[in-house]
């Protein structure tokens, strides 16, 4: 078995996302050494692979006819399609609310360890199975974005 650079850890105290999470949220977090700055680590996250990108244009023609978010909204700060609300010098957030539900990645930098936080708040039924139905590829993205990362600071 290959040793994975990746590992599941707990949302450093020091994150924003603190703030928003409440009982029945959904919350992972992943960790890798790296001593890059969050807003790299972030950019080199949101340079999904073309495998990955498959998945997230498959999932627009999967979700386009539920009314929901293919692309984001506008915003003077993105990465990939999710604004930015908070660039600081040790933690990035982005995301945005949605019919279905309320979604925000931190990436944070603490100890020389780069964080990739995912909070969730579920609005209804939709979003539960929603987030049930992608939780599968979610991990799969998140471990590979933090092995990019993790490669990039070698």
């Amino acid at each position: 078995m290959l040793h994975s650079p990746v590992k599941r850890s707990d949302l450093s105290a020091q994150s924003l996302l603190h703030k928003r999470y409440k009982k029945g949220d959904f919350l992972d977090c992943f960790s890798v050494e790296s001593e890059l700055s969050p807003r790299r680590a972030a950019e080199i996250i949101a340079a999904f692979p073309a495998w990955a990108m498959a998945l997230v244009r498959l999932r627009g023609l999967l979700v386009a006819p539920f009314g929901l978010s293919t692309k984001g909204p506008d915003a003077g700060d993105k990465l990939g399609i999710f604004p930015v609300e908070h660039d600081g010098e040790t933690e990035v957030i982005a995301g945005f609310n949605d019919r279905h539900l309320d979604f925000r990645v931190s990436v944070l930098s603490e100890n020389g360890h780069i964080s990739l936080a995912t909070w969730v708040h579920r609005h209804n039924l939709g979003g539960r199975l929603y987030l049930a139905a992608i939780l599968p590829f979610h991990i799969l993205i998140t471990r590979n974005a933090l092995a990019r990362v993790n490669s990039a600071s070698t």
